[in-house]
């Protein structure tokens, strides 16, 4: 894709990122994109990426490092992830994933994982094609009153 540009995230583009996540849900989610971002960038080894086309920011990719859980070495979570809806299916997911695949693999880390809903087809068909598997966990949750 010409115009593509992919760069670690600031601050300053929480705004942008929300306004994408709210599209994608078709709703306000109410994250505090600003505190994540402030959060991330203060850990250091932790990657944020976001995909910008012809200056405007068009997608985001969130992670963060993991030092020990459950039987895993240091590992990293794909905590957020989102292409705006009009930009979909022009490859900017697949490079915001591969920053993020080689930031933690110049790292040493050997196990990324994240969560995606068992109906969110699409998500899951994106992740398989970037080679991602089910994994030994299952995510369980409890509702707190």
């Amino acid at each position: 894709m010409e115009n593509l540009r992919i760069r670690k995230v600031t601050v300053e583009d929480a705004p942008d990122i929300a306004r994408i996540e709210n599209a994608i849900m078709q709703s306000p989610t109410g994250s505090d994109f600003a505190k994540i971002i402030r959060d991330q960038i203060h850990e250091g080894e932790d990657a944020g990426f976001v995909a910008e086309v012809d200056g405007r920011l068009a997608g985001y990719m969130i992670s963060y490092s993991i030092y020990a859980g459950f039987g895993l070495d240091k590992s990293a979570w794909i905590a957020t992830f989102g292409v705006a809806p009009r930009y979909m299916g022009r490859g900017i997911g697949k490079k915001l994933a591969e920053a993020t695949l080689e930031h933690y693999r110049k790292r040493g880390v050997k196990h990324i994982l994240t969560s995606v809903r068992w109906d969110s087809v699409d998500l899951l068909s994106f992740f398989k094609t970037l080679g991602f598997d089910r994994s030994d966990f299952i995510n369980v949750m409890k509702k707190l009153d």
